[in-house]
C-alpha cells in the first residue's frame, strides 16, 4: 500500500466520507456518537454486513475439511492432515494474495479469489467423496491445499483499509477501534463458521458446509472487492531504477526480526486453535457426538469477541506489548484447565472462561504489527498475520489428531496448553524487543 501524503489522506477520507453518505466535513471526530459510531461513520453500514459475510469460508474451511474426511474415512488423523493441508495452503498463498494487492490493488486480487477458491472448494468435495471407492487421500490433500491458498484475505485487507480510513486521526484511537472491531469480528465469525459446520454437518449432510463456503466466497468476496472503500487503498508504484528511496519513518526503522515475533505469535495462535478444535472432536466423539466439535469450539468464540471489543476502551498507557503478556498469561493458566472436564457441561464453562483472554491477546498483536509493518507492505504483513494463524492451525490440527487418536482428548490438550505457554513467552520476547527497538530510536 502506498503510503497516505497529506493529500492523499483528504482524498481517502472523502472518499469514505461518500461511501458512508456523509459530507466531508463530517470526517472531524465526532465524540458524541461514539468510538463504534464514529467507525460506522467512517465505513457507511454495508461494509461491516459484506466484510463479515466474506470472511466466512476462511472460516469454514479448515474444521470443513477436518469434519468431512473424518466423518467419511473415521480416521481422526486423516481428518487432521486435511485440514493441514489447508493451512499450509493458506498460509503460503495468503501472503501472496497481500502482497499482489500492494501491488496492483485490492479489487482484482479479490475477484480473482472469488472465482477460485469455490471451484477448489467443489474440488475438495468431490475427491474427499471418492475416499470409500478407491480414491486417495493424496488428490483430497491437493485440493484441500489448492483451496487454502486461494482463501479470500477478507480479515486481513478490511485492516489495511482502516488504517486508510482512519488515518486523519492522530490518537490512534479510532484506529484502535477499528482494530478491536475487527479481532471481534473474526471471533465471531471464527464461532458462526465453526458452528454452522456443525450444525450442517450433524443435521444434513458433512459436506453442506462446504458447499455454503463455496457459495459465500463466489458471492460476499465479489461484494467486498466491489464495494468503495477499496478505492481508498492505492497500490504502491514501482519504484524506477536509481531512483532514491523515500525517506523510512519509525515503522520502516523495524527490523524483520523484530516483525516476525508477532507473526510466531499468530502461529502459536493458531496452533492453539487447531489443536483445540481437534482436541474437542474427539471430546465429542466420547460422548458420541464428534461431529459437534464446532458447536463446542464456537462457545469460546462467544466470550473471545466480546472481550476483543472491550479493548478499544483499555487505557492507552497499557501499551500492546504489555496487554498480550497479560493476555497470554490468563490463556495459559485457563487453558490447562482445558484437562480438567470429564463431561459436556463441564467443558462447556472452561471453554467459555478460556475465550476471555483469546480475544484481547489477538488485538494486541495485531496492533504491535500494525504499528511496525512498512505502510507500502501493509496488505502483505497484515496477511502475514492471518497466514500465520491459519498454518498454526495446521500444526494444531496435526499434532493433536493423530494424539487424540492414539491417547484420547487429555493428551491432545496439552497442544493447546503448549501453544498457550509459547503466546506468553513470544509476548515477554516481543515486549523486551520494542524497548530495545525504542531505546536504539529515541
Amino acid at each position: 500500500m502506498k503510503p497516505f501524503t497529506t493529500d492523499q489522506q483528504s482524498a481517502g477520507e472523502s472518499s469514505a466520507a461518500a461511501s458512508s453518505g456523509t459530507p466531508e466535513s463530517a470526517a472531524a471526530p465526532a465524540p458524541a456518537k461514539g468510538r463504534y459510531g464514529r467507525i460506522l461513520e467512517l465505513a457507511g453500514p454495508a461494509f461491516f454486513s459484506v466484510a463479515f459475510l466474506a470472511r466466512l469460508p476462511l472460516a469454514m474451511l479448515t474444521i470443513g475439511a477436518l469434519t468431512l474426511v473424518t466423518s467419511i474415512t473415521g480416521s481422526y488423523a486423516q481428518g487432521g492432515f486435511a485440514a493441514g493441508a489447508v493451512g499450509v495452503g493458506s498460509a503460503l498463498g495468503g501472503p501472496a494474495l497481500g502482497y499482489l494487492a500492494d501491488r496492483v490493488g485490492q479489487r482484482p486480487v479479490l475477484l480473482g479469489a472469488a472465482v477460485a477458491n469455490p471451484l477448489l472448494i467443489i474440488a475438495t468435495i468431490l475427491t474427499a467423496a471418492q475416499l470409500p471407492d478407491g480414491g486417495t487421500l493424496a488428490a483430497v490433500l491437493a485440493a484441500a491445499f489448492g483451496m487454502g491458498a486461494t482463501g479470500p484475505q477478507v480479515g486481513p485487507l478490511a485492516r489495511v483499509r482502516w488504517m486508510a480510513l482512519t488515518a486523519r486521526d492522530r490518537t490512534g484511537k479510532e484506529m484502535g477501534t477499528a482494530l478491536s472491531y475487527e479481532s471481534m469480528a473474526d471471533e465471531l465469525s471464527f464461532v458462526l463458521g465453526p458452528a454452522l459446520v456443525g450444525l450442517l454437518a450433524a443435521a444434513v449432510t458433512p459436506w453442506l458446509p462446504m458447499a455454503l463456503a463455496a457459495v459465500l466466497s463466489a458471492s460476499m468476496v465479489s461484494a467486498f472487492a466491489l464495494h468503495r472503500s477499496t478505492a481508498i487503498v492505492r497500490p504502491a508504484p514501482r519504484r524506477a531504477k536509481n531512483t532514491p528511496r523515500p525517506p523510512r519513518d519509525g515503522a520502516h526503522r523495524a527490523s524483520w526480526g523484530l516483525l516476525a515475533l508477532p507473526v510466531l505469535g499468530m502461529v502459536a495462535m493458531g496452533t492453539f486453535f487447531g489443536a483445540t478444535q481437534a482436541s474437542l472432536a474427539a471430546f465429542g466423539g466420547s460422548f458420541g457426538a464428534a461431529d459437534a466439535a464446532g458447536l463446542l469450539y464456537s462457545i469460546m468464540g462467544i466470550s473471545s469477541a466480546a472481550a476483543a471489543l472491550s479493548v478499544a476502551f483499555w487505557p492507552q498507557r497499557f501499551s500492546q506489548s504489555a496487554r498480550w503478556v497479560v493476555s497470554a498469561a490468563a490463556m495459559t493458566a485457563a487453558a490447562l484447565l482445558l484437562l480438567v472436564p470429564s463431561g459436556i457441561p463441564g467443558m462447556l464453562a472452561v471453554l467459555f472462561l478460556l475465550g476471555i483472554p483469546v480475544g484481547p491477546t489477538m488485538v494486541s498483536i495485531f496492533g504491535i504489527g500494525a504499528e511496525l509493518a512498512p505502510k507500502h507492505l501493509m496488505g502483505t504483513f497484515m496477511t502475514l498475520l492471518a497466514s500465520g494463524t491459519v498454518a498454526g492451525t495446521a500444526v494444531g490440527s496435526g499434532l493433536a489428531g493423530p494424539l487424540a487418536e492414539a491417547y484420547g482428548h487429555p493428551a491432545a490438550f496439552l497442544v493447546s496448553a503448549g501453544a498457550a505457554v509459547s503466546l506468553l513467552i513470544l509476548g515477554l520476547a516481543s515486549g523486551a524487543a520494542v524497548r530495545r527497538s525504542a531505546n536504539r530510536t529515541a
